[in-house]
């Protein structure tokens, strides 16, 4: 029988076996913990969105687009749908380095910064849709990978000078949670044959690693993006205030005016 969704196109084929446990589903943990990301992505957008300024509800609307291209891309296999899962995550990325490197009212970075991010964005998005194969997957790596460097660097700086135990400790977490993440990405791409092989061999199951990093990196961009928009809300003047949805999901809220106002009126 012929795959549901024809032979794979994409550059990259995951760890998990292809159609084991579903008929039409290529990856069906892959797919599933996808939605990770869009329950994480909506819950940000949905309790912050009155709180912070607009950068962080883009941010928290691409995580739950990057949910929905993953889902799309594991369950299919197919190129086009890979650039639905890859190229919102380098959005991502832009958008938060924006967010961490414009991130006090006295440093006026002016519009060549986010024109810069865009015409990075662009180029590269140009450059991966016109390539194929270890080419196309080598591109996203180095572009995202240099990305991410970058937002970690700031992040760290940002640890340093913020004086709020709880800020603090929701960054820790935030950046303890994506490593962990890319750790078990890497085992899962590097070591596969150990993972869907040895493993199964000697009576034990695959751990889907590719899915437990959707769910780490989840956690630890939503808990980062809580803990930037807290130290940019007291940048600004505001007294933010952390809590935890049903003592689980954090997030922060602000007293006084809505936060957009004053920001207009720098």
């Amino acid at each position: 029988m012929s795959p549901f969704w024809g032979s794979p196109t994409a550059s990259v084929d995951w760890c998990e076996a292809d159609y084991r446990f579903s008929p039409i589903v290529c990856e069906l943990f892959n797919t599933v913990s996808s939605l990770a990301m869009v329950l994480g992505g909506i819950l940000g957008w949905s309790l912050h969105r009155r709180a912070l300024e607009g950068r962080f509800s883009v941010a928290f609307g691409l995580l739950a687009f990057v949910g929905v291209g993953s889902a799309a891309f594991h369950a299919t296999l197919r190129f086009g749908l890979q650039m639905l899962d890859e190229l919102p995550m380098v959005y991502l990325a832009l958008v938060l380095l924006l967010i961490l490197v414009d991130d006090r009212p006295s440093r006026r970075m002016g519009p060549w910064l986010p024109i810069g991010l865009a015409a990075y964005g662009a180029a590269i998005t140009a450059l991966m849709s016109r390539t194929r194969g270890s080419v196309e997957f080598w591109t996203f790596e180095v572009s995202f990978t240099a990305l991410e460097t970058f937002c970690v660097l700031r992040l760290l700086a940002l640890y340093r000078r913020s004086d709020s135990p709880a800020a603090r400790r929701l960054i820790r977490f935030g950046l303890g949670s994506y490593f962990a993440g890319i750790f078990v990405w890497y085992v899962d791409l590097r070591f596969c044959g150990f993972v869907a092989k040895t493993l199964p061999e000697h009576g034990l199951f695959n751990p889907q690693l590719h899915a437990v990093w959707h769910i780490l990196s989840t956690a630890g961009l939503y808990c980062v993006l809580v803990a930037t928009g807290h130290e940019r809300l007291r940048s600004l003047g505001a007294s933010p205030r952390l809590g935890r949805l049903y003592g689980l999901v954090p997030y922060v809220t602000t007293q006084g005016p809505w936060i957009r106002a004053p920001v207009r009126s720098q």
